[in-house]
């Protein structure tokens, strides 16, 4: 069980720290950074809009905690970035050599 554990903790490292999934939290963070920016520093009146682009760089899984409200709904767009990360760095690494050979 010990080895499962630590085998899943490698491959979720391996999957979520490489080029693909790093530069996808980057830039996720960057568009996070620039809507706060602008919805607290720009004086318009559609500064408020500004918080879409922060769910459309984690589209469409973000859309699933679109209902939620509160901290579960930031916890929800948070999931959705590492979970796209993640997917991104699986596609980026590809598949184990394991399931190639069928073994």
């Amino acid at each position: 069980m010990h080895g499962s554990q630590r085998s899943w903790a490698a491959a979720f490292h391996r999957y979520l720290f490489n080029p693909a999934g790093l530069g996808y939290l980057t830039l996720v963070s960057a568009v996070w950074v620039w809507t706060a920016a602008d919805a607290l520093l720009v004086d318009r009146a559609d500064a408020s809009l500004a918080g879409i682009w922060g769910f459309l760089v984690t589209a469409p899984t973000s859309l699933v905690f679109v209902q939620l409200e509160g901290p579960w709904l930031w916890a929800g767009v948070a999931f959705a970035a590492v979970f796209q990360a993640v997917l991104l760095g699986i596609a980026y690494c590809g598949t184990p050599s394991e399931v190639r050979r069928g073994a």
